[in-house]
């Protein structure tokens, strides 16, 4: 009987977990649903702003190719962002290749990623490396 109420309990934990990110599929037009399938999924924080809009994968982090899928994960990602800093876990697929901006003599990170598929976006923002806290 208790195997069966820990089961139970698992099992409503699983889902309530399952749940608590909202599953956002999109596809680009120049890719096959099987070509899709088969590109790496990157496991990442997202943020957008007008200056730059970045994905950090642990330690990597990449430009993200401003196109229509990098618009539809910013529009996604607005109404979690408690303000415009914030960064939200994504999982995406897409590709990655060197940044063009570097080759034009401009700063930017090393590789840049074009976003295929939106996988999942998370409903809370990421917890900051650091706290920077105003005082009066």
């Amino acid at each position: 009987m208790k195997n069966l109420l820990y089961l139970l309990l698992s099992a409503l934990l699983l889902v309530a977990c399952k749940n608590s990110e909202t599953t956002n599929k999109e596809e680009t037009s120049e890719l096959s649903e099987e070509e899709i399938v088969e590109l790496p999924i990157y496991r990442g924080e997202f943020i957008y702003t007008a200056e730059a809009s970045v994905l950090k994968v642990g330690e990597v982090v990449y430009a993200v190719k401003m196109d229509s899928m990098a618009q539809v994960l910013a529009d996604k990602v607005a109404p979690v962002k408690k303000d415009d800093f914030d960064m939200v876990p994504v999982v995406i697929q897409g590709t990655v290749g060197p940044n063009p901006i570097l080759s034009e003599g401009k700063e930017g990170w090393k590789e840049m990623i074009a976003v295929k598929r939106i996988i999942t976006i998370s409903q809370s923002p990421a917890e900051p490396d650091v706290k920077i806290e105003e005082k009066n």
